[in-house]
């Protein structure tokens, strides 16, 4: 089993990423947030070879204008998908206008299919937080965080034995500093329940790579007024070396290549894979 990404764009003015769950039988493809209008949607899937009319589920990490984009809610495509979101977000969807037919609410761990388990880890950020998705294809495990004002120890205890990652990487500290912003703003995604720093990106980053092997690590939600991808860069150059070849930094305005990842040589039948999937299995069976 395998699986395909890409990021159609990343930022404060909307975010949206295509997962492809490769399937010997017919693939399943999805997207993670909705933070694109329609039509930009359609737009950025085109030159990838993909269509609207091709998403079975739309997964929404959190409701926020630039994760769940207003417009959906006017589109004709908008009851064509499975909408799942939180049981915590359940109540934002409906006032977005998404309809409570389409609505599918998860817990902890759900699954798309008896192939795809997913755990979802809920993340501080504003009052009502975000979701942190770790999708399970096969032997493959992609890990899908943004939009966090911290790493708490679950984060860190859910996300090991990672083939793939995306993460957010918000800001440069120095440059969020010096920014005109007012005081109240940057206390707001500095304090805790914002965003993520590039430094405490990375830092993650290197603790989540220190179990598996990662094949990409895709940074998300770069802020345009305080952030600068060549400062991450030179931020990997540094401290992680090892990484940089395996690097893609999504931006706002266009998506990203497609980012292939097969599962580890052998991890089928890795025992502490083996053990994770027996343990969701009884979760669900109980």
């Amino acid at each position: 089993m395998s699986l395909s990404l890409s990021v159609l764009g990343s930022g404060s003015g909307g975010n949206c990423t295509l997962v492809v769950l490769h399937d010997p039988a017919e693939p399943r493809i999805i997207l993670i947030d909705a933070g694109l209008s329609p039509q930009e949607t359609a737009n950025r899937l085109g030159p990838l070879g993909y269509r609207l009319t091709q998403i079975s589920d739309i997964l929404v990490t959190h409701t926020d204008h630039d994760h769940l984009h207003r417009g959906w809610a006017k589109s004709k495509r908008c009851g064509d998908f499975i909408w799942r979101v939180s049981r915590r977000h359940l109540g934002e969807a409906v006032a977005a206008g998404i309809p409570a037919r389409c609505l599918e609410p998860f817990d902890e761990r759900f699954r798309l299919d008896e192939r795809t388990p997913i755990e979802a880890i809920a993340l501080p950020h504003d009052d009502l937080g975000t979701m942190g998705l770790l999708i399970g294809h096969g032997a493959v495990r992609l890990g899908y965080v943004t939009d966090l004002g911290r790493v708490p120890p679950s984060l860190l205890r859910a996300f090991t034995d990672l083939d793939a990652l995306a993460i957010e990487s918000n800001y440069d500290r120095a440059m969020q500093q010096a920014s005109d912003r007012p005081d109240f703003l940057k206390r707001r995604i500095m304090g805790g329940l914002g965003h993520l720093s590039n430094e405490q990106s990375l830092d993650a980053v290197l603790t989540m790579a220190r179990s598996g092997s990662l094949q990409h690590v895709v940074l998300l939600h770069l802020s345009r007024h305080c952030n600068d991808p060549q400062l991450v860069q030179q931020l990997y150059a540094k401290q992680a070396p090892h990484l940089l070849g395996r690097l893609t930094i999504s931006n706002q305005y266009a998506a990203t290549p497609m980012l292939h990842v097969t599962g580890q040589a052998g991890s089928a039948d890795h025992p502490e894979r083996a053990g994770r999937q027996l343990n969701f299995l009884e979760t669900r069976q109980g």
